[in-house]
């Protein structure tokens, strides 16, 4: 009987141990899962995380494809400096701008015939068919910028009422910007021209000079540094920037905004013949002609230049 007890007993221990041991087990598998499933949920964030970043990379814009270089001749005033204006807007579509600055008319259309350059800004269409007569260069006007109405400056007399027989007024001596001078001369009563002279005029189409005027003909980048020897001086717009004259300020005369002078010399883009219609050139000249470009010269120049539509 003592013995049928204790097998009953040692039965119902050994149970119990299966019992326990089953229950570790699920115990243990749970736990397990658990952290299994935790793994995954701390390591779903960081994946998204990932995945964000890589989002925002290729949400990052892509480098500007660079295009080339353009290079450019101009004049310092105004040109190169409208020119610095252009040149980070045409460096956002790829382009490179170098720019050099001259001080003459004659090198910016040598550099560009020769193709040293790509292009010049300095100069006007007169001045242009002039100097490719004269030199059989093959240049052409890429685009139309802006034009700078010629005036009549203060030398050591500061109002044409003074005017005095025996005068001296310094002009350009270049051929179509004498002209212009001369007729803007004309234009304020002080000669008078032979008919039909127009944009060829120079000294000796004078046909009446009532205060025997001495007109002193001086190759352009000269005229502004006699102000102080002459009675009055003629000057291109870009000369009269350098010498810190303001054409609203301080001209005396200047061609008016709606003046056929004022439309026809325009200053240009001008490039060898061929090369005008080059993905390069259409970039700049159509940076030049933007509004961008319109506002900052309304806004510095004070009517010395004035963008050409």
């Amino acid at each position: 009987m003592k013995k049928r007890a204790l097998a009953v007993l040692l039965t119902g221990v050994l149970a119990a141990g299966i019992l326990t041991g089953c229950g570790s087990a699920a115990e243990e598998a749970e736990t397990e899962t658990a952290a299994a499933q935790e793994e995954q949920e701390e390591a779903a964030p960081a994946e998204s995380e990932d995945t964000g970043e890589e989002s925002g990379d290729a949400e990052e814009e892509s480098p500007v494809e660079e295009k080339g270089t353009i290079t450019v001749a101009a004049s310092p005033t105004p040109h190169a400096e409208i020119l610095e204006v252009a040149k980070p807007i045409l460096a956002e579509q790829g382009w490179n701008l170098e720019i050099t600055q001259f001080d003459d008319y004659i090198l910016p259309n040598q550099v560009v015939d020769s193709g040293e350059m790509d292009a010049n800004y300095f100069q006007h269409i007169p001045y242009l068919d002039e100097f490719n007569a004269e030199r059989g260069t093959r240049l052409v006007n890429a685009g139309g910028i802006h034009y700078e109405p010629f005036g009549i400056y203060p030398g050591t007399k500061k109002s044409l009422d003074e005017i005095a027989d025996g005068d001296v007024i310094a002009v350009p001596n270049d051929t179509t910007n004498e002209a212009r001078a001369l007729l803007l001369l004309q234009d304020n009563g002080l000669i008078t021209l032979e008919e039909g002279a127009g944009l060829t005029a120079t000294v000796q189409d004078i046909v009446e000079n009532p205060h025997n005027l001495e007109i002193k003909e001086l190759e352009a980048a000269q005229v502004p540094r006699v102000v102080e020897e002459v009675a009055f001086v003629v000057l291109n717009g870009n000369y009269a920037l350098q010498a810190n004259f303001s054409v609203a300020k301080d001209s005396i005369a200047y061609e008016s905004a709606d003046s056929e002078a004022a439309k026809t010399y325009v200053n240009v883009i001008a490039v060898k013949e061929g090369s005008e219609n080059s993905e390069g050139i259409k970039a700049l000249v159509d940076v030049l002609k933007s509004d961008e470009i319109k506002q900052y010269i309304n806004e510095h120049y004070d009517g010395a230049v004035i963008p050409f539509n």
